[in-house]
């Protein structure tokens, strides 16, 4: 099952092609690459011409901003009652992967749903924020944020004070994710709702190697010793190339599902609506186990 994030107002993908994407961000309108679209561009459409930044994909690795107009360093833009910080940042990314708010969505249901103020998350490979966010807002009772990125933690905790969420409980750890389970394992701590976003490779803080296809599944594995017999929900998001949803489904039947004997497993793309042709940008994968 596909899901689409339909409920934003403050950001748009207006249009796609020639392996390029063309966002509004609230007021700022931001031109990037994204390889899997394929399709041209309609070249009769000036709106590709009045961006404010163009993010120019290098040869060999990385790129660069070309600005055609002065923007802020970073501004903020809402999500319902969230706020989030944004910036153009040197690896064409903003903070923020606005596909996401589908996730958001059915976390904060999920949460709302459940009528209990208990509800422990553990976010990992938390990025800045949005699904912390998201759940702290919701009700959880706690919310413990991991990422190996000291940077990436600093910016979620700014999204905490743009979402006026400092007065939840929200937990930031700079850490390797595993270690940081198998420290939670010891100590007795469970969950009742784990969400992760793994990269397809990574360093951990002390120089730790993350590779998807061999540590995704230990990863899992390690998570269902903390994982609440009364846990509402289990939530992997991927955008390695080459994961298929059915993938996912796999490793969650024979993992989450395989320790809780109930329940269903979800899976699908998610993506982004396209205004201009009303089709839809595939952004990713989702995998979710749900009592």
């Amino acid at each position: 099952m596909n899901q689409v994030a339909t409920n934003w107002k403050d950001y748009e993908c207006i249009d796609c092609g020639n392996g390029e994407k063309l966002e509004r961000w609230k007021n700022i309108v931001l031109r990037r690459p994204d390889p899997q679209i394929i399709w041209p561009i309609d070249k009769a459409d000036n709106n590709w011409k009045e961006c404010h930044a163009h993010y120019h994909r290098s040869t060999s690795g990385g790129g660069h901003w070309e600005f055609h107009k002065k923007i802020p360093e970073y501004w903020t833009i809402d999500y319902g009652h969230l706020t989030f910080k944004v910036s153009p940042t040197g690896f064409k990314h903003t903070g923020l992967f606005p596909e996401q708010a589908a996730n958001w969505d059915y976390m904060m249901d999920k949460i709302k749903a459940s009528n209990r103020n208990d509800i422990r998350v553990l976010n990992l490979f938390a990025y800045t924020g949005g699904a912390t966010m998201a759940c702290a807002s919701a009700g959880a009772e706690e919310v413990v944020h991991v990422d190996a990125s000291k940077g990436m933690v600093q910016w979620a905790k700014e999204n905490m004070q743009l979402s006026k969420l400092t007065h939840k409980k929200i937990r930031f750890i700079v850490d390797d994710v595993l270690k940081f389970v198998l420290r939670e394992k010891r100590r007795g701590r469970t969950y009742h709702a784990i969400i992760m976003d793994p990269p397809s490779y990574g360093r951990g803080p002390n120089g730790e190697i993350w590779k998807i296809e061999e540590q995704l599944y230990p990863l899992i594995d390690a998570c269902l010793d903390i994982l609440s017999d009364d846990a509402i929900f289990f939530l992997v998001n991927s955008y390695t190339t080459g994961f298929s949803a059915t993938v996912l489904h796999n490793v969650l039947q024979t993992s989450v599902y395989k320790k809780m004997k109930h329940g269903t497993i979800t899976c699908g793309e998610i993506g982004l609506p396209i205004t201009k042709t009303k089709n839809t940008l595939p952004c990713g994968i989702y995998g979710r186990w749900e009592k």
